[in-house]
């Protein structure tokens, strides 16, 4: 068992940056982990992975050169670095861990997930 609790959301103007964190505890080893999001109302979807070693990182089209996603040295901590951020209604930011080293962009490919921290970015 994994357990994942984010932290950092919060209101943030446009244009800003933000620093989301996810503390992961349980069988963390060898786990790939993600963020995701999802806004009232729509789908949640990919924002970024890495792998366990921290070697291999994915963004969906829409964060690439904006956003940052990394892992403490103990493997245990997720975070994820937002600059730039554009103005947007409410969304919650999930932190979510596979039990693969590789990581995915899928949701079905992530067997835990966090409560998620909400994030508001004003104009």
């Amino acid at each position: 068992q994994v357990q994942l609790v984010e932290s950092g959301g919060g209101l943030v103007q446009a244009g800003g940056s933000l620093r989301l964190s996810c503390a992961a505890s349980g069988r963390t080893f060898s786990t790939s982990m993600g963020w995701f999001r999802q806004a009232p109302g729509k789908e949640r979807e990919f924002v970024a992975a890495i792998s366990w070693s921290g070697s291999i990182t994915y963004y969906a089209d829409s964060v690439k050169g904006r956003f940052t996603i990394s892992r403490g040295n103990a493997k245990n901590t997720l975070y994820r670095q937002m600059n730039s951020l554009k103005p947007e209604g409410p969304a919650v930011y999930y932190c979510a861990a596979g039990t693969v080293l590789a990581p995915a962009t899928q949701e079905l490919k992530y067997d835990y997930w966090g409560q998620g921290t909400q994030v508001t970015v004003s104009s």
